[in-house]
């Protein structure tokens, strides 16, 4: 090592929010720098906020400009706020990929599930093993989550060892998969971490996270003591959740059908690991309405109130295969995201209305979250001792409680940094060396666009007052040849004094034109922008809002 090189680490997304993860690690000085990317995720779009947007993708130019620099992009665990983004961001970036076997085929099967998504190479690492790129060893260290084959990564540089956690729990007895590896985090902390980049995301709440198989237990005995048809919602991804209801639905002589194509996407790729040896295969949604009511286990996506997921379709009765009717109950085995409190209780109470027994983690045990309590953290950095810790994954609130305890807890110095922020971790001084670009990517269908872009503004203008399209003929001599034509969408249908909108614009518009002199009128730009500006302003009077205008003038 170089007496000059460093160990940085600069977050483009994931920071002071849940969601869109995705960071670089590097080594080395200035422009010689080499890079290991980790994770590359999205977050979900708001209706309010994002109309018409469903992924924001974080904004890579930085990553991009590195030429050829990165390494390998590695991928902690298939949760799509850490692996959701790599189909759409790989293809500027062409590095190698690295991730566990069930991460890999989870993104071959989302792979295939899009059309012309590229095909990325991935190289993969089983859980326990590592792999050597560039100046990073880099071991997969296990942890439990609610996913499979989840992990921290052991970063080994010759500056020092930096452990990212990923997304992580103590779970001493997950339903599937291998639960936190406590030996080898003791390992790690007697050969000396220099740097813990931690999850923050329940660092708010004080002791240890129930385990799995504690929900498995409650689910089991509520499937037991059913009378009519069970539906559950989780996660997709959730395949341990998956597997404690297959469970429950085998002791109790149940079905298990799968209703929802992420649900089944999920469910294929863990049977192909493995994942549900003995368990019957699970039925397509056409046998739900075949199965007498006291044979039968739903499982369905949309535990966060998506519109288009099967349970909200279920919930207002307009599932094409599914219905639930009274006497039969519903399961929440999970919880609401922050933000979709709303939708998820439109769901609920869509659900509640037509009968059913709505069942969520208020009153039973059937949620536990994938990620550390205080007691957890205290015990992770008892193994590891890191001589440093920098909060991630988490709102600022979550990041300023972990900065907080992460002293409490016995690490010897802690270090805030904000997307975009390069802060060095080890090789000389912990401070921020340097910002760089950050931002976000809207996926508007197919294509991707700045989030600076006028279309989203455009688009809640249009949702909170709607949009008038006129059209206007005029002839050489500047008079109007015909009526002009004048179509509207979203205004209300009279005015406040009940006059009809139609007539209201119509009058507006040939008033604005009579009182043009004729010269103006041959100017098509003049009378576009006199009668916008005519119509918005009446429409404020009468209405109260000042709707998109747009002014078609043809001459004749």
């Amino acid at each position: 090592m170089s007496m000059n090189d460093d160990l940085v680490f600069v977050p483009l997304g994931g920071v002071g929010e849940i969601g869109m993860n995705i960071g670089l690690y590097g080594y080395g000085r200035g422009s010689k720098r080499r890079w290991l990317m980790v994770d590359c995720g999205v977050i979900f779009g708001d209706p309010a906020i994002t109309p018409g947007i469903d992924l924001i993708l974080p904004d890579i130019r930085f990553a991009k400009g590195l030429r050829g620099a990165i390494e390998a992009l590695v991928l902690t665990h298939a949760h799509e706020d850490h692996y959701g983004a790599v189909l759409d961001l790989w293809p500027e970036l062409k590095c190698p990929v690295y991730a566990t076997p069930f991460a890999a085929a989870m993104l071959e099967a989302k792979r295939a599930s899009e059309r012309d998504a590229p095909k990325v190479p991935v190289t993969e690492i089983a859980q326990g093993s590592s792999f050597k790129v560039g100046p990073f060893d880099v071991e997969f260290v296990p942890v439990a989550h609610s996913i499979p084959e989840s992990s921290a990564l052991a970063i080994r540089t010759p500056a020092g060892l930096v452990l990212h956690t990923g997304d992580w729990k103590i779970d001493p007895t997950p339903i599937i998969g291998l639960p936190t590896d406590e030996k080898r985090m003791r390992e790690l902390g007697e050969e000396g971490v220099a740097a813990v980049v931690g999850d923050s995301t329940n660092a708010l709440r004080e002791g240890v996270s129930p385990s799995e198989m504690d929900v498995a237990a409650t689910i089991a005995e509520l499937v037991r003591t059913a009378t009519g048809r069970v539906a559950v919602t989780t996660f997709a991804s959730n395949v341990g959740r998956l597997r404690a209801v297959a469970d429950a639905a085998l002791a109790a002589d149940r079905q298990v059908v799968l209703i929802g194509r992420a649900m089944k996407r999920a469910a294929d790729v863990g049977r192909m690991l493995g994942y549900f040896e003995g368990i019957p295969e699970f039925l397509e949604p056409a046998a739900y309405g075949y199965l007498p009511r006291d044979k039968v286990v739903a499982m369905m996506t949309g535990s966060q109130g998506e519109p288009r997921a099967a349970l909200a379709r279920v919930a207002q009765g307009d599932h094409p295969e599914v219905t639930i009717a009274r006497g039969d109950r519903v399961i929440f085995s999970s919880r609401a995201i922050p933000g979709n409190e709303k939708a998820v209780g439109r769901v609920m109470n869509g659900l509640i209305a037509g009968g059913a027994e709505v069942i969520t983690d208020r009153t039973h045990l059937v949620h536990v979250s994938g990620h550390p309590r205080r007691g957890e953290i205290a015990m992770l950095y008892g193994w590891l001792k890191p001589d440093l810790v920098v909060p991630v994954h988490g709102e600022e609130l979550h990041m300023h409680e972990h900065a907080a305890f992460a002293k409490e807890a016995g690490a010897k110095r802690v270090a805030r940094v904000g997307d975009g922020q390069m802060i060095r971790l080890a090789g000389g001084p912990t401070e921020i060396v340097d910002e760089v670009a950050t931002g976000r990517m809207l996926k508007d269908g197919k294509v991707l666009i700045q989030s600076t872009e006028q279309t989203i503004g455009e688009r809640r203008k249009l949702a909170f007052a709607g949009v008038v399209s006129i059209a206007i003929a005029i002839d050489e001599l500047g008079d109007v040849a015909t009526d002009p034509e004048i179509r509207f969408t979203g205004l209300p249908a009279r005015d406040d004094e009940g006059e009809l909108m139609t007539v209201v614009l119509r009058d507006t518009v040939l008033d604005c034109l009579d009182g043009l002199p004729r010269p103006k009128r041959r100017d098509s730009g003049a009378v576009a922008t006199a009668v916008e500006r005519a119509v918005r302003g009446e429409l404020n009077l009468v209405w109260g809002k000042k709707p998109v205008c747009h002014v078609s003038v043809l001459s004749v």
